[in-house]
């Protein structure tokens, strides 16, 4: 069994070299196509002498029974018209582009149906992301858990039943990680205002948000509960999440959310357009 990745940036080398590290994939296993000659030179230390990497997929001596899209959204639809589609036979084709409808894809692959599209986040580089996935009805169950087995080379995985929804995780999970880094600003930013070292302040905030969500992810205790453990009546939480309550946060950033789920469903319909 092989893979191709069309595509060797960031999220590429990620997935390729978590593969490797839990020997789900052999080198000799995994193919990889990229017009950048820097991209190729990452790649072609993590699979050594195994695989193969080429500057185009039509060089590559084949796609094997996984083509994962791993290019910038603006070059998805040179990628899957130049030298893809006319080489696909019953492959599935996994797509990690952010924003790119599967009927964009298909029509740019001549009208491919064995598709897939995900949303990964960027803590999948060390290993640590989640990833929203969905499949269309012509993907076999084989090919969807093949699909997972690469997904989880990189994080946890959750399929959706409706490609609509991939816009909401964009929103939660996909920009994710960009609120948290706020978060942590703010947070070390407010310590400097009350008189800590900014280096002090930055591990406390950093320290904080890392045992707090790995208390989280224990799943235990709901946050709700977690949150309520840690407010103590009449204490300091308290009185910093009155300031919370008062001034509407959770209200504001639901909004935020859901502005990044509208700005994700307009990139879908710009993206999707024929160049």
């Amino acid at each position: 069994m092989k893979l191709s990745f069309i595509g060797g940036g960031n999220m590429a080398q990620a997935m390729v070299g978590g593969l490797l590290a839990k020997k789900s994939f052999r080198a000799d296993q995994i193919f990889v196509a990229d017009p950048d000659a820097k991209a190729r030179a990452k790649v072609s230390r993590l699979l050594k002498r195994g695989g193969q990497v080429s500057a185009s997929v039509r060089d590559l001596r084949g796609l094997g029974s996984l083509v994962i899209l791993a290019v910038k959204p603006q070059a998805m639809e040179a990628a899957c018209r130049e030298g893809l589609a006319d080489r696909l036979r019953g492959e599935a084709v996994l797509s990690i582009a952010a924003g790119i409808r599967l009927d964009s894809i298909s029509r740019w692959l001549k009208g491919h149906a064995r598709l897939i599209r995900c949303m990964p986040n960027t803590p999948a580089l060390i290993g640590a992301g989640i990833t929203g996935a969905f499949a269309r009805p012509a993907v076999s169950r084989a090919q969807r858990n093949l699909a997972q087995r690469v997904l989880q080379s990189v994080g946890k995985v959750v399929w959706l039943d409706d490609e609509a929804l991939l816009d909401a995780v964009t929103a939660v999970s996909g920009s994710g990680p960009a609120y948290f880094f706020w978060l942590i600003e703010q947070l070390e930013a407010a310590g400097v205002a009350l008189g800590l070292e900014p280096g002090v302040a930055r591990e406390l905030a950093i320290q904080t948000a890392l045992g707090a969500a790995k208390l989280a992810a224990r799943g235990k205790d709901s946050p709700a509960s977690l949150r309520e453990r840690v407010t103590s009546k009449g204490g300091t939480t308290e009185a910093a999440l009155e300031v919370f309550a008062r001034e509407a946060l959770g209200e504001r950033f639901r909004k935020a959310v859901a502005a990044a789920r509208t700005r994700g469903t307009e990139l879908g319909d710009i993206l999707g357009k024929d160049a």
